[in-house]
């Protein structure tokens, strides 16, 4: 199947970005979640233009909005030749349908670009095919959004027919394509279990976190690799491992695709091959972007994701990444405005996450190394333990080296 082919391949696209602000996310919430929005649609290939929000009790089970604000984004889109128009929610079949005949263009809902990405990132035979599994996952129930070109003819008697008969016929090549895919997958997966095995009982360290926090630049720090990373969201889709040493100690250390809010769920599904990495590694290493002014809410997406595929259990140690990106606009002497991650210093946000959280943890930039050595002896220190516990009678190798890994 390949890249659905959302966005052009002769030019950047130009779109509109669109949001719902209800009694679960206010106004402030919902712009944060258009400026990641607005991140995907540039990782995909497409200019933002414009965004509209409206206030809703709920969206409207068939325009997703009101009468009033799809005739204004209607308006804009004609005016200024927008090509696409891109919600932050997922869009159903029948709410696709109709928005794009109101607004004459292209309607594309978030889960639909986040598989528009992974497609044009995808590099090895899996990837693809992991990809390619949860693209026709999400194909399947709006295949009829698909053949809307068919009433044009539904004046003549008998035309109804040919046209559902070919959307059963599509269903079934999906289906029957759906289920090769999936037999594809389960091969290669046990071929990558057969791998994982041959590794040995070496401590295992894998790096999770949010997109874009850094975690390939972690990797290529330790590793010494050369792993792909670049400032866009899903730079790594396939899992890396490196055997990194420390000291006299060797271990395997796992690049993770990273997550996203709303991550959809039938990626979740076709990469679970590849989060096995994360399953069944001795050690998490939680990579987050201290920079970011949302990093509390991103962590509560990892763990929930974590959680969701089973890994909530391992030994866990939070990495607050790019401290040299880290500001915040300090109070004035008499400003009674409460003290908030915008306006205290690193130093105090350190104390306080310590003190609320209890939870081990250490501050970092890969990029500029800060603090660097730090973390890598807790790194040691933790692969040691689990390293003792698992071959109690080699210890003595660690006898000549200090707790910095050196002799």
């Amino acid at each position: 199947m390949g890249r659905i082919n959302i966005i052009g391949q002769e030019g950047a696209e130009t779109a509109v970005l669109v949001g719902v602000i209800t009694q679960e996310q206010d106004e402030a919430k919902v712009n944060e979640y258009l400026d990641e929005l607005a991140f995907l649609a540039d990782t995909a290939g497409a200019v933002t233009v414009n965004r509209f929000t409206q206030k809703m009790d709920k969206p409207n089970g068939a325009t997703f909005l009101g009468s009033g604000k799809i005739k204004e984004v209607a308006e804009y889109v004609e005016e200024n030749n927008v090509s696409l128009v891109i919600f932050d929610d997922e869009l159903t079949p029948t709410q696709l349908r109709n928005l794009e005949n109101m607004f004459k263009a292209r309607v594309l809902d978030r889960t639909n670009l986040i598989l528009d990405i992974f497609a044009q990132r995808a590099q090895t035979a899996h990837a693809k095919v992991q990809v390619e599994l949860a693209q026709y996952q999400y194909l399947l129930p709006r295949l009829t959004r698909m053949w809307t070109h068919l009433e044009r003819q539904r004046g003549g008697i008998g035309m109804r027919g040919p046209g559902e008969t070919q959307i059963e016929t599509d269903r079934r090549i999906i289906l029957d394509k759906i289920a090769h895919l999936k037999e594809q997958l389960g091969k290669i997966d046990k071929q990558m279990a057969t791998q994982r095995k041959n590794r040995g009982q070496m401590v295992r360290i894998a790096l999770v976190g949010y997109t874009n926090v850094g975690k390939s630049t972690i990797m290529n720090m330790l590793s010494k690799s050369d792993v792909f990373a670049e400032n866009k969201l899903f730079a790594t889709l396939d899992t890396t491992v490196r055997k990194v040493v420390i000291g006299n100690l060797p271990f395997l250390l796992s690049d993770t695709v990273g997550f996203i809010r709303k991550l959809p769920h039938n990626l979740v599904e076709s990469f679970k091959s590849t989060l096995d990495e994360v399953r069944e590694a001795d050690i998490l290493l939680h990579v987050v972007d201290i920079s970011h002014p949302n990093f509390e809410e991103q962590i509560d997406v990892v763990n929930r994701t974590l959680q969701e595929i089973g890994a909530q259990n391992i030994p866990t140690y939070v990495v607050f990444n790019k401290v040299d990106n880290y500001h915040y606009e300090p109070l004035g002497e008499f400003d009674l405005q409460p003290a908030t991650r915008n306006n205290i210093p690193l130093d105090e946000l350190k104390r306080s996450w310590i003190a609320k959280n209890n939870l081990p943890c250490i501050f970092i930039s890969a990029k500029e190394h800060l603090n660097i050595d730090e973390f890598r002896n807790l790194i040691y220190e933790k692969a040691r333990e689990i390293h003792a516990e698992r071959y109690p009678y080699n210890n003595f190798l660690f006898d000549t080296f200090d707790e910095n890994g050196e002799k």
